[in-house]
């Protein structure tokens, strides 16, 4: 297994996130992570990039465990681990390129050029279908180009594994297809592992090899998509429908 969470627990003062996460994901397979409004989907992948420790239990990568390493030593893994943030999180101040180059020049300053910074740039930009906007600001963006160029961040440091954050929130139905398309065919062309976090079922249904459903401190459901669209529970039919949140019944559901 590329990633394994292994009894991991996590709790911000009283509220407890997760209290026995256990999970792995294969090299290669696209993984969607579903669940209720706090019920620590974000959390699981920025514990997995390092950005929030864990507070017991094993995450490891690539066969490293990742809790017990340094701040300094994290730097590597995030090389490897990279994050696309819910808002594209660009620089105002910073035109379509720099921003692009932005994790480059901060990561690969001793062995990057300048040419080979513009090279890769423009071969991200190519890769999410927006050639040529460079000198571009992000307020002169619509809300699909500005998750797109924060792809094409992202990809510019040939990262093996994506971790995307809510990739499709906000956006119109041609825009979310857009952004599922590119995950497929970055997934396809790449070879990258994904995880995907998603309150959209049609994203989910779309881009996953398998679909896990986080609530009550671990795992509640887990399988491929064809699990989650045709069960008959009417718990998960109406989570997947956006009805209700639907812990509860499933926990009931894997207990009986």
């Amino acid at each position: 297994m590329l990633v394994t969470f292994e009894r991991v627990k996590k709790r911000f003062g009283e509220k407890v996130v997760y209290d026995d996460l256990s999970l792995e994901i294969r090299r290669g397979e696209t993984v969607t992570i579903l669940g209720g409004s706090g019920s620590g989907k974000s959390v699981l992948l920025k514990m997995l990039n390092g950005l929030i420790p864990a507070d017991s239990g094993r995450i490891a990568f690539d066969g490293q465990d990742i809790t017990k390493l340094t701040e300094p030593e994290l730097v590597g893994v995030r090389r490897r681990i990279a994050y696309l943030f819910q808002g594209a999180a660009l620089f105002d101040s910073l035109d379509v390129g720099e921003n692009v180059a932005y994790g480059l020049r901060e990561q690969y300053w001793r062995t990057m050029n300048e040419a080979a910074i513009r090279e890769r740039v423009q071969r991200s930009l190519l890769a999410v279908g927006l050639p040529g906007i460079e000198r571009m600001k992000p307020s002169d963006l619509s809300g699909g180009m500005k998750k797109r160029v924060g792809l094409a961040r992202t990809l510019a440091l040939e990262p093996e594994v994506m971790l995307y954050d809510e990739p499709t929130t906000g956006l119109d139905p041609v825009n979310t297809a857009r952004i599922n398309r590119l995950i497929l065919g970055i997934r396809d062309r790449l070879g990258l592992t994904s995880l995907v976090v998603t309150h959209e079922m049609s994203t989910a249904f779309s881009v996953s090899d398998r679909i896990v459903m986080v609530g009550k401190g671990r795992v509640l459901l887990e399988g491929p998509p064809e699990l989650f669209r045709t069960t008959p529970d009417p718990a998960v039919r109406a989570f997947i429908d956006g009805q209700a949140p639907a812990e509860e019944r499933l926990e009931d559901l894997l207990q009986s």
